[in-house]
């Protein structure tokens, strides 16, 4: 019959008439009552709650306790009272729905509760005890660690009011039926064990729920409490709480420490509990009210805390309380970090419904200080915000600090790109953050310029590969001219951290030759960070140089055997000092005789060039005199003087004209190589430029020593007539089309290396024209030589 009672409760609560769904059963056979989770029915809000059953077949001498805690719950409002939702009797079971907790045994025997979280519970359970006590003049007569609750908040509710009575009642439930309850003789009061529950009436009120405040002291602190004679050994009990602890399970009843006075010994300066969480939950109801000064004391009390306190409380109570202050209350930086403190206990799940849209208000606020604390705290959020809102909501804002007149928000925004740099779109990286960054390079102020070449170095992967290589070299190579010491550290400790992200060809004609000029740098940590840097990338650019072929030019021999190979130098001389090219060598067969220095003619003395007159090859060196200082004329030398081309030197007495010399090769420099045969014909002077034209001939790129080597021959007797038509022969061999001769100063001849003959000789004659044998010399040859 009993079993069918029972079916037939189960049916009902399980009908649909029955306004909430029970789940799981959660608790450990310690009271009356039978605990399981449990919701609202979908129609109604879907909260949690937990269901408290008491099946009445199954323990009818036990009803008049069910009964008792139900009436008494529904009278006694207290914030350290178990809340009760609803409470629905049937013939066979009674229901008791509260909000949702948990049973504090779960933590106590698992040991998971810290000393600071247990002062703050027998805080709540002492306050909670004294209203008991105190305001409703009852006695609760079952303190203990199975008539404890905790929340969702991790707050600690006093449940388990079976026998709580007001002793001005004749029939007090706790004195007829206070035996009933589960485990009362361990945890019945010493006076009670021997004379029964009426012996209270002879006691101070408070001397029962004192005794079982001593026992739930114990047992908090220890896990487990077997019996009256585990007491007098405190074990776990921290020292401050000892002697108090000590005062509220004494055998004689009249001299007891009562709830209240627990609370007034641990509240006093310095003692047990005076603690941060303690401190915290007091005030958190009041932060909006608070003034600055109060605040600031709220918030000091919050980081005081340790990463063990209870998360659910703050998410709970605090969070809502601390989100309210700084959205509309003022809070300022202090509240954003305790609030940032809090988000690390949260879930993710849990972060974007309660903290996201909340923060992403913030971002939108004008508060530089708030601003700040955003971008301080940045990596605790980033990853827990949604690439969407990222783009859309908070780089937008996050873009204003760039160029904030106030210097603590540029540098921080460019801290912060650091973070948010992986969530940004490859767009907004290569476009606008590129953009911003340029500005803060040129930053007035030189730890933003640092900052900035830090950033970029660090974002170096993130960049496209297109303009990566040209932004970085731009940006570092500036850096390592900002006089800011700093600035070039950053600089070349990036261009260190990079070196993967440039081509070698990028690190040879780039970055080397603007790193030498670090390498004496007139601060010694930057010319010793420079050499490392330095050797980092000669050692890439040496490795790549070793993979290159020995040349790029495909060989050309097999193909014309006739081909002269080309010479480098002498192939006894492997000093610097050698000859470059000498691709000539079976050329020379054709010149004969002594070398010597050419008549002078008309009281002029032309000297001969030492050196080829090819453009290409070796640039010709002019010196230009004016008319006044004109040197006199030159005595003839005889064909066997000991005097040669070197008397030349004469010429270069004047330190000007030397300088003036390597001034313009050194403004040719560039097109050195390249000189086009249309700059030489334009500038060539003198009869022979004028009344002959210049054929165009194709050496191949070769030096003219053919044309050379006959005016060299041509001289070799000195004091005689140079023979009709040598001088034009001698120019129409010369590749004139490669350097033409600069106009000839005044009482010089036209041309200047070369012997001209008289005005009234020079004539074009067509026939018997002296032209040495020239052999063609293959172009391959020339350019595989200066490989």
């Amino acid at each position: 019959m009993d079993f069918l009672k029972s079916a037939v409760a189960s049916a009902i609560a399980k009908s649909s008439s029955f306004p909430y769904t029970i789940g799981d059963r959660i608790d450990s056979n310690e009271s009356i009552w039978n605990l399981c989770n449990g919701t609202k029915k979908a129609r109604d809000d879907g909260s949690a709650v937990c269901v408290f059953s008491f099946d009445i077949n199954a323990n009818r001498s036990r009803l008049p306790l069910a009964k008792n805690a139900i009436r008494k719950l529904r009278t006694l409002r207290h914030p350290g009272v178990i809340k009760t939702v609803d409470v629905i009797e049937t013939e066979a079971t009674i229901y008791l729905v509260t909000e949702r907790v948990t049973p504090l045994s779960w933590h106590v025997k698992r040991k998971s509760l810290s000393p600071e979280t247990i002062k703050w519970g027998l805080h709540s359970i002492a306050t909670t005890l004294k209203f008991i006590n105190g305001d409703a003049s009852s006695v609760h007569g079952a303190v203990r660690v199975a008539s404890i609750f905790a929340n969702e908040a991790g707050e600690w509710k006093l449940g388990g009011f079976e026998v709580l009575s007001s002793l001005n009642e004749d029939d007090a439930v706790i004195y007829n039926y206070g035996t009933l309850l589960p485990d009362a003789n361990r945890y019945a009061p010493p006076e009670v064990a021997a004379n029964g529950w009426s012996v209270i009436k002879k006691h101070p009120l408070t001397a029962a729920d004192a005794y079982g405040l001593g026992t739930l002291v114990y047992e908090a602190f220890n896990g487990v409490f077997h019996g009256t004679d585990q007491l007098t050994q405190p074990k776990s009990i921290p020292g401050s709480i000892a002697p108090s602890y000590k005062r509220l399970i004494n055998a004689n009843p009249k001299v007891r420490l009562s709830p209240a006075h627990f609370l007034e010994q641990g509240k006093k300066a310095g003692s047990f509990l005076q603690t941060p969480l303690i401190n915290i939950t007091e005030s958190a109801d009041n932060l909006g009210l608070m003034n600055h000064e109060e605040r600031d004391d709220f918030l000091q009390e919050l980081d005081k805390l340790s990463d063990d306190f209870p998360e659910d409380f703050f998410k709970s109570k605090i969070l809502p309380e601390l989100l309210k202050s700084v959205e509309f209350g003022g809070g300022g930086p202090s509240v954003v970090s305790a609030i940032m403190k809090i988000s690390i206990k949260m879930t993710d799940d849990e972060f974007e419904a309660r903290l996201t849209p909340v923060l992403l208000r913030l971002f939108q606020m004008p508060d530089r200080q708030i601003r700040v604390a955003l971008l301080d705290h940045l990596p605790l959020m980033i990853d827990r915000m949604s690439q969407k809102d990222i783009n859309g909501k908070v780089w937008p804002a996050m873009t204003t600090g760039f160029t904030d007149t106030a210097p603590v928000i540029r540098e921080q925004t460019v801290k912060a790109v650091l973070v948010v740099i992986t969530k940004l779109a490859d767009r907004t990286i290569n476009g606008e953050l590129l953009r911003f960054l340029a500005k803060t390079a040129n930053d007035e102020q030189p730890g933003i310029r640092t900052n900035t070449t830090i950033c970029l170095g660090k974002i170096a992967r993130n960049l496209g590969v297109g303009s990566r290589a040209k932004v970085l070299i731009a940006a570092f190579t500036r850096s390592l001219r900002d006089p800011f010491v700093h600035a070039r550290m950053a600089a070349l400790m990036a261009l260190n951290a990079t070196l993967d992200v440039f081509s070698e060809d990028d690190c040879a004609a780039k970055l080397l030759p603007v790193l030498v000029q670090s390498l004496v740098d007139k601060e010694k940590i930057v010319r010793d960070q420079a050499n490392k840097t330095f050797d980092t990338y000669l050692a890439r650019v040496r490795k790549y140089a070793a993979t290159l072929p020995e040349t790029a030019i495909p060989p050309e021999t097999a193909n014309n055997p006739s081909a002269a190979p080309a010479r480098i130098g002498n192939q006894n001389d492997s000093s610097w000092a050698g000859w470059a090219i000498s691709s000539f060598t079976n050329k020379l067969t054709t010149a004969k005789g002594e070398m010597q220095s050419a008549a002078p003619t008309n009281g002029t003395a032309n000297h001969a060039q030492s050196l080829p007159p090819s453009g290409r090859a070796t640039p010709t060196v002019q010196v230009h005199r004016p008319a006044s200082a004109a040197p006199p004329a030159a005595k003839v030398a005889p064909a066997n003087s000991s005097t040669n081309i070197m008397d030349d030197t004469a010429d270069f007495d004047n330190d000007d004209d030397v300088l003036d010399a390597w001034g313009e090769m050194d403004e040719e420099e560039d097109n050195f190589f390249d000189a086009p045969a249309a700059k030489s014909s334009k500038s060539k002077t003198g009869p022979s430029a004028t009344s002959t034209p210049t054929a165009a001939y194709d050496d191949g790129g070769e030096p003219d020593f053919a044309g050379w080597l006959a005016a060299q021959s041509k001289a070799k007797t000195v004091g005689k007539a140079a023979p009709k038509g040598l001088t034009k022969a001698a120019t129409n061999t010369t590749n004139t089309s490669k350097l033409a001769p600069r106009p000839a100063a005044p009482g010089r001849s036209a041309s200047a290396g070369v012997v001209a003959a008289p005005k009234a000789k020079v004539q074009a004659v067509k026939k018997d024209v002296l032209k040495p044998k020239v052999e063609k010399a293959d172009d391959d040859d020339w350019g595989a030589a200066w490989d």
